[in-house]
């Protein structure tokens, strides 16, 4: 596994890095399909806590699968300690779903397909450009990562998994690129962009 250890503010001693080593090293046991871990630290200070220490980990597996955590702590042991432990249960959730039962695929017709005329599209980039309470908005975080084909119920559950509303992944079906949301009601709906 290909670990990286990356810290916002301050240094990471060579404690600290094996410390951070031994422990997700230890998600091997559970998952030995991953391939690389991100860990960023970030330290704030905070009034009535003093020093907090924000811990991130991204692990990315075999075929697509991508696992995250985040846990703070006044003590940056603690804060690793807890990440590995929500990550331990999320490995064993994923491999009680997807190795243990037999995959059953969801019924397309749940999954309510929503096309966005070119019209709607552009307006909502106009309105994004717009300031905000006399303040601009700006583009704080870019991430970047690798689509590969998945089924729409992996799609789901990896956006399950990561704890994000929304996720963009490419179709296995069909080849094209889709966006997977979560709606209102608890249900999901899926936006298809028509080919050009």
């Amino acid at each position: 596994m290909d670990l990286t250890v990356k810290s916002r503010n301050g240094k990471i001693t060579e404690r600290q890095r094996q410390h951070i080593e031994e422990k997700l090293g230890k998600l091997g046991r559970y998952m030995d399909q991953i391939s690389s871990a991100t860990v960023e630290v970030h330290t704030e200070q905070h009034r009535q806590a003093g020093e907090v220490h924000r811990v991130q980990v991204t692990l990315t597996g075999d075929r697509g699968v991508i696992l995250r955590a985040e846990e703070q702590s006044s003590d940056l042991y603690s804060a690793i300690d807890e990440v590995q432990s929500v990550l331990q249960r999320q490995i064993k959730r994923y491999k009680e779903k997807f190795w243990r039962r037999e995959r059953q695929r969801r019924q397309p017709d749940k999954i309510a397909a929503i096309e966005i005329p070119t019209a709607v599209a552009e307006s909502a980039v106009a309105e994004a450009e717009v300031e905000v309470e006399g303040r601009e908005i700006e583009v704080i975080r870019t991430k970047q990562f690798t689509l590969r084909p998945m089924f729409t119920d992996d799609a789901i559950e990896q956006m399950e998994l990561l704890g994000h509303n929304f996720f963009v992944f490419q179709d296995a079906e069909n080849q094209r690129f889709s966006v997977l949301y979560r709606r209102r009601d608890g249900n999901y709906g899926l936006i298809v962009p028509d080919p050009i």
